[in-house]
């Protein structure tokens, strides 16, 4: 790599496409999780986030209007342009990891110099709403990572040019214990072919490698590559991947008490397993992608 490293990155959000935010907003309720109110953005998506209380996010995200999606694509918007190609694709799922940044352009100019840039930066804003009434506005610049050979998974840092305000209120309490993010887990038959491109955007060069694939940890939550024997071992996930390329396959949730998360799912009526010291929710409608549930420590 070009520049030296310093200190891995620390995630800011996942992103979840979902058919629509109706469905997502009841899905994730019954997951125990608070939702924030609907958000639009100015290029045609729209999202109901959950927020946690280590500064992550979940953005399960949708189609508000397909007419400004299509031209937002048209013109060269990579992260619309990628949702719509992942929801041709998969319907519903985790479709990128997304990255704390200062600077998303010096950030964009390491990925093209290392060949793995998703495209061009995309800058915007939108509004937030807080459940007390307050709104604030939001601007944000983004720059893109991708590997070809991995069509239905990317990266990209975000830089918070104009923040919102960090105090969310109620936004973080969640009555299924939720504190953050534990880990990402992606699935991939050879987890070391995509090991570049997930050491240049977590700017962690130091993989723990296992026979059943590999981890990279950012600052504050871990990044598992597996293969399909992995996910099946450690999440009872599946059958074999048929296609090659990173495909997101489960996010791992820290709670503060695992016998309160398993009280909540049952008393919404939510099926789910247990895979050793973890509870794990398998994809429904609006949810998309697995949920594991694990007691932090």
């Amino acid at each position: 790599m070009s520049n030296p490293i310093t200190s891995p990155r620390a995630i800011d959000h996942l992103v979840l496409p979902v058919v629509d935010l109706e469905t997502s907003r009841d899905r994730m309720s019954r997951l125990g999780f608070t939702v924030a109110a609907d958000a639009r953005h100015p290029f045609g998506t729209e999202n109901a986030c959950v927020f946690f209380a280590d500064d992550t996010y979940l953005e399960p995200l949708a189609v508000g209007s397909r007419e400004d999606c299509l031209e937002a694509a048209r013109i060269g918007n990579v992260f619309v342009a990628r949702d719509l190609a992942f929801r041709f694709r998969r319907g519903e799922g985790l479709s990128a990891i997304v990255v704390k940044t200062d600077d998303a352009t010096a950030d964009d100019r390491r990925y093209r110099d290392e060949g793995q840039s998703g495209g061009p930066v995309l800058e915007f804003s939108r509004q937030f709403r807080f459940p007390d009434g307050r709104s604030a506005e939001g601007a944000f610049r983004l720059a893109f990572a991708a590997d070809l050979r991995s069509p239905d998974f990317f990266a990209f840092a975000c830089e918070r040019v104009n923040p919102i305000p960090a105090d969310r209120g109620d936004l973080i309490v969640h009555a299924n214990g939720a504190a953050g993010l534990r880990r990402i887990v992606l699935v991939e038959e050879n987890p070391s072919d995509f090991q570049y491109l997930l050491e240049m955007v977590l700017d962690q060069r130091d993989v723990t490698a296992h026979s059943f694939g590999m981890a990279i940890e950012a600052s504050n939550a871990s990044v598992d590559v597996l293969t399909s024997e992995g996910c099946s071992a450690h999440y009872g996930l599946g059958s074999r991947q048929l296609e090659r390329g990173l495909l997101g396959a489960a996010v791992v949730v820290a709670v503060a008490d695992l016998g309160v998360t398993e009280a909540c799912l049952a008393a919404n009526g939510v099926g789910y397993h247990k895979t050793g010291a973890r509870l794990v929710v398998a994809p429904e409608k609006g949810q998309g992608v697995t949920f594991a549930f694990e007691e932090l420590k």
